[in-house]
């Protein structure tokens, strides 16, 4: 009898996973095992009272939670604020810092700007990022705003996946900079996109928003095209809105993300906050719980959000805000000032 032998395929592919299982890194083993959606967020940046509202804050939002979610908010509320914000994910070491400035007080027409930057699962892939974004908006009528944001995403990655110093998990390698230990790497993203949005108010106490964002169609689920809008109300002090999205790009078929929040403002200076959003992609459900205090001139505020999942993610955004239209510094286009809740 001749003796059996094993097919050359067999041997091909039993030494390929060989080879991947010796150039995955140990570092790799230490990678989140959460979801990549959790990791990165979507690239997206929230403000301790975006992340309090379940992230349904596209037609009541203002200031710089208007800039990231819907430009058309801008004019929603006349102020001119200097804020800083923190943002940390101690599960995927995802940790963001920044800041904004907000001005619709010197002008009809509003603007706002944006510098944001930090990095996730560092022990891991190892990825930095740098959010930059340039928001106007207009009020046509008083019930009636438009606005678009310019934004420039660039994100890099330093570390290694588990199929090691690949295409697949290595990051983008630098042809010029191979002889480099380690070689270097260029961006994954580095674009250039925009945000459209508008809202209309019906009546003093309902908001109707309609968004798009990312509409130059990166194609990723790092900058992923997303359509939308949200219902909301407010009153002296109580407000509540539900938004809904549909994600174009983050999965192999468009999904949609529904968030709805509500906020009561207690002696007329602290916000309590809470939220809930459900990802149909990630299928994953997230709670939040906010408060903090808002006074003539400035705010402090904080937010706590969970994923209903195992394992679970932590997230905590933090902000101070200093109310620079209160100080006498700068001259309204109109007679009476709104504040914001």
């Amino acid at each position: 009898m001749r003796p059996v032998t094993k097919p050359k395929a067999s041997i091909f592919a039993a030494g390929v996973c060989a080879g991947l299982a010796l150039l995955a890194p140990a570092r790799a083993a230490a990678q989140s095992k959460l979801d990549p959606s959790v990791t990165y967020n979507y690239g997206e940046n929230e403000t301790p009272r975006s992340a309090a509202m379940g992230g349904a804050l596209r037609a009541m939002g203002t200031g710089t939670s208007a800039l990231l979610l819907n430009p058309a908010a801008l004019p929603g509320a006349r102020l001119y604020h200097v804020e800083a914000i923190a943002q940390v994910t101690p599960e995927t070491d995802r940790q963001v810092y920044g800041g904004a400035v907000v001005d619709s007080v010197t002008s009809r027409l509003a603007g706002a700007f944006s510098f944001m930057g930090g990095w996730a699962d560092r022990a891991g892939i190892d990825r930095t990022f740098l959010d930059m974004r340039l928001g106007l908006a207009y009020p046509i009528t008083d019930r009636f705003m438009v606005g678009i944001t310019g934004r420039y995403f660039k994100l890099s990655q330093s570390g290694l996946g588990p199929f090691g110093l690949s295409s697949v998990s290595g990051g983008l390698l630098d042809s010029a900079a191979t002889t480099t230990s380690p070689p270097g790497r260029l961006a994954i993203v580095n674009n250039l996109t925009l945000d459209i949005g508008l809202v209309a108010k019906p009546t003093d106490n309902i908001y109707i928003a309609a968004v798009g964002q990312n509409l130059t169609y990166p194609k990723n689920g790092l900058m992923p095209t997303i359509v939308g809008g949200g219902l909301g109300y407010a009153g002296d002090t109580f407000s509540i809105e539900a938004d809904g999205l549909a994600d174009l790009n983050s999965w192999d078929k468009p999904t949609v993300r529904v968030g709805a929040g509500a906020e009561y403002l207690v002696v007329g200076v602290v916000p309590i906050r809470a939220g809930y959003r459900f990802d149909q992609g990630a299928k994953l459900n997230t709670l939040s719980l906010g408060t903090g205090y808002i006074g003539s001139f400035f705010s402090i505020e904080a937010t706590v959000k969970r994923t209903l999942s195992n394992p679970g993610a932590t997230t905590m955004i933090f902000s101070v805000a200093y109310f620079l239209e209160s100080s006498g510094l700068t001259k309204s286009t109109t007679s009476t000032t709104e504040v914001a809740q």
